[in-house]
């Protein structure tokens, strides 16, 4: 399946999907072909099965179609969902192969196997497994590449030569062996990710007049109206307008509850409706819808590698390489020097060019990465690739915002006094002038408080936001301001009795709006009113910083723009280490920025929109609740779908337990390369059990990195 898109002038970008491209030796292969016929670009992505080519016009699919499959790698229309389907011919001879070997051990370990038998036998089990690896060797030497197809090749090749025939054939057995497995574990990798992006229905129940059509989802247009029933899952996003249910959201959130829908109520595609049939007004197309753009995320997160994944690839070009003329000297010197057997030393680096296989160190970091964001995409939390991941898994300080992330962010107007004789109405007149403009929760809570009143509608003349402060505007020909305690200090407004009333209010934990004239020309100014606003904490927001402490977090704060008073009593009620009022943006991104040069490793955790500057210069930027905002997964390198801090701990925990699972894999992988090295050179090694080990340590590794595919049920367990 191809997919063009234009990248600039005379420059296309063409994904391919491929099939039989399980390791890195396919990925330079194919990369070499293509730079044959001009391409200058290639990404081969093996998780997602796929290749995408920035090449020019005038070179045609064709061509490059002819390119990828000279290397042996299929270009294919769409995977087969089934391994055993796609790898049935490779199964079959991998079989025939280890039959073949099976009987010709036995007889050698049962009876005197003559030298013709012996050769005919292990001859059969190389000829028939070596399908899978002598044409690979072929095409990579003319490439004039070292891949471990040509050391194996050699290996074997020099096996026979000095009449090593069981040897030989068990080690081109248990390499293609070796590749199946590889092979097996690159499509379980995928399978995870599969199901991740398969959470739409294709097709979408759209009402036409009295009738009900079936149509593709693709050819639904915005506004249009669909049924949803019972136990389908929604197609499309959009807005009940008829109807009552309850929704698993699970498939996109992680969220474990249904959760209730209404008339007004927004529903996601590939989220589950669970109970009764919704009418639904379609309110993006598919492309724009939040799964739609999970998918690409997911999709694009595959290509970043990690840090350690980068580091493997620069070793592995050096390794390879470095050990094949480590057993060409191994070979030739010996002899040359000491005058030992030719035969013993050339058999040592026969064994060092198995060695040579750097399959296990390969696989060690993109199988895990690929895990763990599976794992995290179906707990609802989307990380932008392998680098965020393992960054998320070092970090040791985290700051929050307050707003909608630890508390509620709903805010509602709790008390209102007046001053210097206004009346409410005449307050909330000016206010409604200067707050309806404002998306800021204070503001839009103010405006809620309004709605209950008879306010003559009024609009500020000259309007002008105060960042971190407020704003002010010109209102029936006076200048008055609206904004925070900092502005009134600013604006030299206060007096004794309205300070003592802050404070009183700033004690309780709420914020304030307050309102007043301005000063200007003649006028002194003064406060006409303050509103005291209070928001409610997260019902799991302690238990979530609790964990954070637990897993090994060090440090926790907040970072908000409201006042000391309130932004320490909410401290004080989630246990965060330290709390920083009365900031303004680019204080946050002052106090992340000495925070990272402090602890290196920072996540700032925020809505994604208003606390951007912050999660851009942290570490890894967090954004609370992508489900509901677009810009979120945008702005952000990890985003949390629910809005539940208690998705946070569970993610870092994943990411250490990613970090652990590489650490592991890699030193595992280095440890026993260096042990059979060393083994090999001084003769306590043998081919076929060099074959074994590598064999063994690539199983274990896979394994090993499958295991990050099972979602902790458990909040943080790490």
């Amino acid at each position: 399946m191809k997919d063009n898109n234009l990248r600039q002038e005379n420059e296309v970008e063409t994904t391919f999907k491929i099939s039989g491209a399980d390791c890195s030796d396919e990925v330079n292969a194919i990369t070499k072909a293509l730079s044959e016929v001009g391409v200058k670009s290639v990404v081969v992505n093996l998780i997602a099965a796929t290749a995408t080519v920035q090449h020019s016009q005038e070179i045609s699919d064709q061509k490059i179609r002819a390119a990828i499959e000279s290397t042996g790698v299929k270009v294919v229309e769409e995977e087969s969902t089934s391994f055993l389907s796609t790898n049935k011919q490779r199964v079959l001879l991998i079989v025939m192969s280890g039959i073949f070997l099976g009987i010709g051990l036995a007889l050698e370990w049962t009876t005197e196997l003559s030298h013709i038998w012996s050769l005919l036998i292990f001859g059969a089990s190389t000829l028939v497994s070596g399908v899978l690896v002598f044409p690979k060797a072929y095409r990579a030497a003319l490439q004039r590449s070292l891949d471990m197809n040509v050391l194996m090749s050699i290996a074997v090749v020099g096996a026979f030569a000095i009449r090593e025939y069981s040897e030989a054939a068990t080690v081109v057995f248990l390499f293609s062996l070796a590749e199946l497995l590889e092979a097996f574990s690159i499509a379980k990798a995928r399978q995870a990710i599969r199901a991740v992006m398969k959470l739409t229905p294709q097709i979408a129940l759209v009402k036409k007049g009295d009738a009900l059509v079936t149509l593709p989802v693709l050819e639904v247009k915005i506004d249009d109206l669909i049924i949803v029933r019972p136990g389908d899952s929604f197609p499309l996003d959009g807005t009940v307008i008829e109807g009552t249910s309850s929704v698993n959201q699970a498939p996109l959130t992680g969220e474990s509850v249904p959760v209730d829908k209404k008339v007004g109520d927004q529903v996601f595609a590939g989220t589950v409706n669970e109970a009764g049939a919704l009418t639904i007004r379609v309110t993006k197309a598919f492309q724009d819808t939040k799964i739609s753009r999970v998918m690409k995320l997911i999709e694009e997160a595959q290509e970043q590698k990690a840090p350690s994944e980068r580091f493997v690839d620069r070793f592995a070009k050096i390794y390879t390489p470095a050990v094949f003329l480590l057993a060409v000297g191994i070979a030739v010197l010996p002899p040359l020097v000491t005058g030992q057997s030719f035969d013993v030393w050339f058999y040592r680096a026969l064994v060092l060019l198995v060695v040579a296989c750097p399959c296990a160190l390969v696989l060690a970091t993109p199988i895990s990465v690929v895990s763990g964001l599976a794992s995290l995409a179906k707990q609802g939390v989307l990380v932008k690739g392998g680098k965020y991941l393992e960054a998320l898994g070092k970090i040791r300080t985290v700051a929050l915002d307050k707003t909608g992330t630890l508390t509620e962010g709903k805010f509602k107007v709790q008390t209102f006094r007046s001053f210097n004789g206004s009346t409410e109405v005449e307050v909330l007149r000016v206010a409604v002038a200067l707050e309806k403009v404002s998306s800021h929760p204070l503001a839009k809570a103010v405006l809620e408080y309004a709605g209950s009143f008879e306010v003559t509608p009024a609009d500020a003349k000259e309007y002008a936001a105060i960042p971190g402060r407020g704003a002010q505007g010109w209102v029936d020909s006076c200048l008055y301001f609206a904004g925070n305690h900092k502005l009134a200090h600013e604006l030299g407004v206060c007096t004794p009795e309205t300070e003592a009333y802050l404070i009183e209010l700033e004690q309780k934990a709420l914020s304030v709006i307050i309102i007043g004239h301005r000063p200007h020309n003649e006028h002194k100014g003064n406060i006409l009113g303050i509103f005291g606003l209070g928001d409610t904490l997260k019902p799991n927001a302690r238990h979530a910083i609790s964990e954070l402490h637990r897993i090994g977090v060090s440090k926790v704060l907040v970072l908000s723009g409201d006042n000391q008073k309130t932004v320490d009593a909410i401290a004080s009620l989630t246990g965060v280490d330290e709390a920083k009022g009365d900031l303004l943006p680019e204080d946050k991104v002052s106090r992340v920025k000495q925070l990272t040069a402090e602890y290196e490793f920072v996540a700032m955790v925020g809505d994604g929109v208003n606390d951007a500057p912050a999660l851009a210069n942290a570490t890894i930027g967090i954004s609370m609740g992508a489900a509901g905002t677009d810009s979120a997964i945008e702005t952000s390198d990890v985003s949390l779908m629910q809005d539940d801090l208690s998705q946070l701990p569970k993610a870092i925990a994943q990411g250490r337990r990613v970090l652990s699972v590489i650490r592991f894999n890699i030193g595992f992988a280095l440890a026993t390369k260096a042990a059979f090295l060393i083994l090999t050179i001084i003769g306590f090694s043998n081919l076929w059990l060099a074959v074994a080990a590598d064999l063994g340590a690539t199983v274990l590794v896979t394994l090993n990195a499958l295991r990050l595919l099972r979602v902790r049920s458990e909040q943080g367990q790490p």
